[in-house]
């Protein structure tokens, strides 16, 4: 008589509850990332000292993880002594842009402007950057609809920084804050488009960054501060400061988030994810009303509105087309974005 097979016993958690704990854990990251960020500014840390806390929190998780897959996949390729798992081209190339320029420029913008702005500037010029470079890169094609929902996101984005920029003439500093939220977005949209160009992995792809921060960006860090060539308060601040922006901003914003927001895209699917993460500038712009007390002006207002309605807009569109068009063939698993997505 066979034996009978093995029972196994059910998994604690659903698939759904698996991706909606995902989308959760995803959205209040990242809104605590602007929340959080821009009330550092009042305390010890400068940008210097807040971007070399992120590279080193989150080193602790994924350089080891990217030496355990190096060893596991000996001959694959890879680079900085076997500890990134991507080329030293690719690696270079987003770890420039997603690794130690983003997060430089994000957190000196905060030094000059409120929580509000970076809600509405940040999440809202990613789009259009992306879809930009997408376009001159990729040859990818902007659709009519596309367009307009990228008009509303930069009237979104003119309402709110083209106040600030009036105060510039009174001598006001919130311009510049805004320009770097801008910039800050340029520079994952860079990203964004150099791990798409190449098919890259998301956890490979965040090890590799987080690799070249560290080999790069600390002793370059550590050899001006020793120099006195840049101001550090790291030294003084109290430790446990310095221990929680390497929790929150390392392996909150850049390990537990990178990991959850692949889970989303996996279980929701692209147009889905980019409508929840949608949430993001509304719940940071109210929170840093809330938390951070914050002033609440009608441009913050009309912006948050106009960049949120462009981002739903042209993916609403965007997962209307896809519907109405066969699923193209790709290899399984299918890649994020390929195939016909969870709407």
């Amino acid at each position: 008589m066979p034996a009978a097979p093995p029972q196994t016993s059910p998994p604690l958690l659903s698939p759904r509850m698996l991706g909606i704990g995902a989308a959760v854990v995803t959205v209040v990251v990242w809104t605590a990332f602007i929340l959080i960020a821009r009330a550092s500014a009042a305390r010890s840390l400068t940008p210097f000292d807040l971007t070399f806390a992120r590279v080193c929190g989150a080193s602790l998780v994924l350089v080891p993880w990217g030496a355990w897959l190096a060893t596991k996949h000996r001959g694959a390729v890879s680079s900085f002594f076997g500890l990134s798992p991507l080329s030293l081209r690719v690696t270079a190339t987003a770890g420039i842009f997603g690794g130690v320029a983003y997060a430089l420029i994000a957190y000196s913008g905060f030094f000059f402007a409120p929580a509000g702005h970076a809600a509405v500037l940040m999440p809202g010029s990613l789009p259009l950057w992306t879809t930009l470079l997408a376009a001159l890169v990729l040859r990818d094609r902007i659709t009519p609809t596309r367009a307009i929902g990228l008009a509303m996101i930069v009237a979104g984005d003119l309402v709110v920084g083209g106040r600030s920029l009036l105060h510039a003439f009174e001598g006001g500093e919130v311009w510049k804050g805004d320009l770097m939220f801008m910039g800050a977005a340029f520079c994952w949209a860079c990203y964004s488009v150099v791990a798409r160009r190449h098919g890259l992995d998301a956890v490979r792809a965040t090890i590799a960054i987080t690799v070249f921060a560290l080999m790069t960006y600390v002793p370059v860090y550590t050899l001006l501060v020793a120099s006195g060539a840049v101001v550090s308060h790291i030294g003084s601040a109290p430790w446990g400061e310095v221990a929680f922006q390497m929790a929150f901003q390392g392996v909150g914003s850049v390990v537990i988030s990178g990991i959850t927001f692949t889970k989303m895209i996996q279980h929701f699917g692209p147009v889905r994810t980019t409508m929840i993460t949608a949430l993001v500038p509304g719940l940071s712009a109210f929170g840093a009303v809330l938390w951070l007390g914050e002033p609440m002006h009608w441009s913050l207002v009309a912006g948050l509105a106009l960049v949120t309605a462009g981002i739903l807009f042209g993916v609403r569109k965007a997962a209307a087309v896809r519907a109405a068009a066969p699923a193209p063939v790709c290899p399984t698993p299918c890649p994020a974005g390929m195939g016909r997505p969870n709407v």
